[in-house]
């Protein structure tokens, strides 16, 4: 016998569903929002001649880029209280995983992005009287942020669709409640094709967002010192 589809009972508690996307948005929203610089500061870091900043960096990256993501949430949620004697709640142990998370391999989008511009830009900003952190800034920076446009958005789709996880420490995100909504409707297909379209929507208009940015930069062109 076909399936029959309804969304009726999908559409009568669509205000949970609502209430899960905008705390999947506020947990990705917060991972991008520490990550980002968290991840410029590892890629200094780990670019640094000095051993004492380059070593633990490295540590950092390669920890949080080698381990499975829900068992970092786990840590945070279960392991982190038991050794400092703090309580956390789920928000605080998704927004300090995915937040680390991101930064390691955001400091490898970084990282890519500043070698990647010629030493020659270097020499040359350090002829005409920069001082390294004036070159980083207004040289080197501005001409890797370029480059880095494809993989940095690329990285910041899959923190979106990896905090998914959430739902396992009891976080309202849009696939918990997408789950309670299946539990109280029976309708698990109709409310999870939903649950489906709202995160395709919302990744969808941030990829074209993104695609734009990323041709209204390579329009402007590359800045370079001559």
């Amino acid at each position: 016998m076909p399936h029959r589809w309804d969304f009726a009972p999908v559409l009568a508690h669509a205000d949970l569903l609502a209430l899960g996307l905008l705390n999947t948005l506020k947990v990705s929203g917060t991972a991008l929002a520490f990550g980002v610089p968290l991840g410029l500061l590892l890629a200094l870091m780990r670019l640094s001649s000095r051993r004492r900043l380059r070593w633990p960096a490295g540590a950092v990256i390669e920890v949080f880029r080698t381990t499975p993501p829900l068992v970092q949430l786990f840590w945070f949620f279960f392991a982190l209280p038991i050794l400092i004697q703090v309580e956390m709640t789920p928000f605080t142990a998704a927004a300090l995983t995915f937040s680390i998370q991101s930064a390691a391999f955001f400091a490898e989008v970084f990282r890519g992005g500043i070698v990647s511009v010629e030493r020659g830009q270097w020499e040359a900003a350090h002829a005409i009287g920069m001082n390294p952190r004036q070159t980083l800034q207004r040289v080197v920076l501005p001409q890797a942020v370029k480059r880095m446009i494809p993989a940095f958005m690329e990285r910041a789709i899959e923190l979106m669709k990896t905090t998914t996880l959430v739902a396992t420490v009891s976080y309202a995100d849009l696939l918990f409640q997408a789950n309670e909504v299946a539990q109280k409707t029976f309708r698990p297909l109709e409310v999870f094709t939903a649950a489906a379209l709202l995160y395709f929507v919302v990744i969808y208009a941030f990829s074209l967002l993104a695609g734009r940015l990323e041709r209204r930069l390579a329009v402007s062109g590359e800045g370079t010192l001559h």
